[in-house]
């Protein structure tokens, strides 16, 4: 076969989450414990950090990743979902999986996984793996999948676990509550593995403590500990103000970053303490250039100007009231919102946070659990939100620019697919 055929043996042999939805989910290790045993538990061969949460998982795993990358570490970056490429979920250094490697590693193996029948993220989880102890990487950043007490990605001993936030997400699967969810997330944390938690509420931090309590793990909350002085935002980025390294410019845009960038200067700390050597340099450098470093998309990414185009694979409830905060603050003459969601999500939250004062462009993302934009309109016009539907993201975004002036902004979001088909069609 060949890597195009071999993806697409991938997702029709092991139907992937994101493109389907809950047929694609199984609960429990047992198939990824059968698949590591298969590959001669490649994870023990390199050492861990194990990042979970509702939101902010994956810029602070990549923002983490720049910084080790930069202490000169080979580092490896566990992932999903993809944007563009499926080999951008297993990343060395930044540079994705070979592709022979995606082809060997189906022809070699799929006689032993075949009969399991796993799901998509068991079977990437020990292909990213392999590839790492192939790779000889020193570290790999490991981002959790779901949850966190079976997700595939939890037989990992790690140096350092991070929780980064709770919020509603995935509640047919980790519970309708944030203590419920809270309790699959703290399923990471390890006996005597140190854990840090960026952000707590009421419901949350006591399960978070007493997980903790349970197992011997020291515990470290973010919000206590306040590394970050100030944040102050620029045109591309923030100016952090910090006690430990003065001042620090991050490339990453989003209000989000700032809550991520306490919680991920929390976990230096204790990267410090286990051993890792990190200069003050390391830590300004991986700030500075997190995109270019690991291959990071999507994070109130600007695409164009004149008119300024922007885009966010924030998606849920949490991910996007920072969004529409943000989007209150940006100069504009007018707004207009090129706008899709999944099937799955809490659309009636979103779409009754979304600015009433935006002109809007319904599309829907070319995976099985996108909502019809033409619903969407119908739902949307619900919430006094207005506009058009169009069957593609860049129909959408062609028709936002037609009837565009100079001055105004685009925003693009509503969910990580919608970011993917506006990334891989542009050159």
């Amino acid at each position: 076969m060949t890597y195009d055929e071999t993806v697409n043996y991938l997702f029709n042999c092991a139907p992937m989450f994101q493109q389907v939805g809950s047929s694609a989910y199984k609960e429990g290790l047992e198939n990824t414990l059968l698949l590591d045993a298969h590959a001669g538990h490649p994870h023990r061969k390199f050492r861990t950090i194990h990042v979970a949460g509702t939101n902010g998982k994956g810029s602070t795993s990549h923002t983490i990743a720049a910084i080790l990358q930069a202490a000169g570490y080979k580092v490896g970056l566990y992932t999903s979902p993809h944007l563009i490429d499926f080999r951008e979920r297993m990343r060395v250094n930044g540079i994705p999986a070979d592709r022979q490697f995606v082809v060997d590693y189906v022809r070699n193996n799929k006689e032993f996984f075949e009969p399991l029948h796993p799901s998509f993220f068991e079977l990437t989880t020990t292909m990213a793996f392999t590839w790492f102890a192939m790779q000889k990487v020193d570290v790999a950043v490991v981002e959790v999948g779901m949850g966190g007490r079976l997700d595939c990605t939890n037989i990992i001993t790690p140096d350092l676990s991070i929780i980064t936030n709770i919020s509603l997400d995935h509640t047919q699967f980790l519970g309708t509550s944030k203590a419920q969810i809270a309790k699959e997330k703290a399923g990471i944390i390890k006996p005597g593995v140190p854990v840090v938690i960026g952000e707590t509420t009421n419901e949350t931090k006591d399960i978070f403590a007493t997980k903790a309590a349970q197992t011997g793990a020291p515990i470290f909350f973010a919000e206590e500990e306040q590394p970050l002085v100030k944040a102050t935002p620029l045109k591309n980025g923030y100016e952090y103000t910090t006690k430990e390294y003065g001042t620090i410019l991050g490339e990453l845009g989003g209000d989000y970053q700032v809550k991520n960038c306490n919680t991920i200067l929390t976990a230096l700390r204790q990267l410090k303490k286990a051993g890792y050597k990190i200069t003050d340099e390391n830590v300004k450098q991986g700030f500075a250039n997190i995109t270019a470093t690991t291959g990071l998309q999507g994070r109130w990414q600007t695409i164009s100007d004149e008119p300024r185009v922007v885009c966010d694979a924030g998606h849920n409830i949490a991910g996007i009231e920072y969004i529409v905060k943000q989007l209150a603050r940006q100069d504009y003459n007018t707004l207009r919102i090129v706008f899709g969601m999944v099937n799955d999500k809490d659309i009636s939250g979103v779409l009754s946070m979304m600015p009433k004062n935006a002109k809007y462009y319904f599309t829907r993302a070319s995976v099985k659990r996108a909502l019809d934009a033409t619903e969407l309109l119908q739902k949307a016009s619900e919430y006094g939100l207005h506009g058009s539907s169009h069957p593609t993201v860049h129909d959408a975004l062609r028709c936002a620019k037609n009837e565009s002036q100079h001055d105004d902004l685009i925003f693009v979001g509503g969910s990580c697919f919608i970011v993917a088909d506006l990334l891989s069609g542009i050159e």
